[in-house]
């Protein structure tokens, strides 16, 4: 008897959308000046970093390059509602990035190869929430192996492209009883094959073009399920489960200006194809398969930046970002609490004759958004509607070394 109510309760832990997927976002800041310019760098990409931004970007580098850094965020989302307030649990999370590059002499190809993570972060509510069923805590690790090749066609149009090996590890966790003390966890992780392409074209000394695409991947998270903290009434749980999560593809087009020497600007359209993500499928061996219900849409993220070059090295930039949100209102979820957002960033850095450096700082909020109407946790009705706030703060630092 207990071995079924485990069973009935943990089919009911995730009998709605909120909980399959924790933080299905980008991670689009890879490189402390990239970012600083509002990460508008796919038609400039002249260091390390375009492995991320666009791999025909490393065709403009010499010799051999190494470029090394980590973006560290204090992220913070805020609930209020008919039941209460309440503000997910601080939490400052860092993200490694390196890359190199190299010139293959008398030759048009340069080779690279980066490490980075381009998807991932978590968020962590109260266990007292009001929406406890529909979600607690989610935590996504997304890291990619990336070796590119790029042929410098002409001297002002290069192309390039490689794979990617992907690794992903989810941890996703909710309440399966309206009250504090109990827990339904999802934990799995998966290798999936991806690549990535770009292409850059500069006509004239003072404009260039850029264009990046990142393939679609498929993460068939595969671990347990279980269930914890019901006794007497509802025995811990466990048991073989898997989900397959669509990851989307990307494509960045962009456009950089330099009227001077002294100034680079650039405006940038970053699209992400997360309308793949409409029904993801939980598979558990004991308490069968449920459907989740996203219907994700597809966005974009408008990037502008400038960068103000200055004598000895020196440089200053600047940047925004406006990103759209991806999540409607039916099947809004605390775990995934998205909507529009405005990014802020300022950065400064220096070359030497070997070594380079950057950093950045960066400010986002999310204005207000309402929510009602949005989907019911089965079966103890806990909605997510109420009002929901962001806001981060990020830091970037990037070291390179010329050699």
């Amino acid at each position: 008897m207990k071995l079924k109510s485990a069973l009935l309760v943990s089919a009911a832990a995730v009998a709605s959308p909120g909980m399959v997927f924790g933080l299905g976002i980008r991670i689009p800041d890879q490189d402390a000046f990239a970012s600083s310019r509002g990460n508008a760098f796919v038609a400039t990409a002249d260091n390390p970093s375009a492995i991320y931004y666009n791999p025909a970007g490393i065709s403009q580098l010499e010799d051999q390059n190494v470029r090394a850094g980590f973006y560290g965020i204090y992220l913070k989302d805020k609930y209020s509602g008919p039941t209460g307030s309440f503000d997910t649990k601080d939490k400052f999370q860092a993200v490694p990035q390196i890359y190199y590059s190299a010139h293959l002499k008398d030759t048009p190809l340069t080779l690279g190869l980066g490490v980075y993570s381009p998807y991932g972060l978590g968020l962590e509510w109260p266990d007292n929430t009001s929406f406890r069923t529909l979600a607690t805590r989610g935590d996504l690790t997304y890291f990619s192996i990336n070796p590119v090749l790029s042929w410098k066609v002409c001297d002002s149009f290069s192309i390039a492209a490689g794979p990617t090996i992907n690794y992903g590890n989810v941890d996703l966790r909710r309440g399966f009883l309206p009250f504090p003390g109990n827990e339904f966890r999802f934990r799995g992780d998966d290798v999936t094959p991806g690549f990535t392409a770009g292409a850059m074209w500069k006509p004239i000394e003072e404009l260039s073009f850029g264009a990046s695409y990142r393939s679609q991947t498929t993460m068939g998270f595969h671990g347990t399920s279980s269930t914890a903290g019901g006794e007497p009434f509802v025995p811990s749980f466990t048991q073989p489960a898997g989900a397959e999560f669509k990851f989307p593809q990307n494509v960045v087009v962009g456009l950089s200006y330099r009227p001077t020497p002294d100034w680079n600007l650039e405006f940038d359209a970053d699209w992400t194809d997360w309308n793949r993500l409409q029904t993801v499928n939980l598979q558990q061996q004991f308490s069968g398969t449920l459907p989740l219900v996203f219907n994700w849409a597809s966005s974009w993220f408008y990037e502008f930046g400038a960068t103000r070059y200055f004598g000895e090295g020196w440089r200053v930039s600047g940047g925004y970002i406006f990103s759209e949100n991806s999540v409607p209102t039916a099947t809004f979820s605390p775990a995934i609490p998205d909507s529009d957002r405005h990014v802020f960033s300022i950065g400064v850095g220096k070359t030497y004759s070997k070594f380079s450096w950057d950093a950045s700082y960066q400010f986002a909020y999310g204005p207000t958004r309402t929510v009602t109407g949005s989907a019911p946790s089965f079966p103890f009705g806990q909605s997510a509607d109420g009002k929901y706030e962001y806001i981060s703060h990020a830091l970037l630092v990037s070291l390179g070394y010329h050699f």
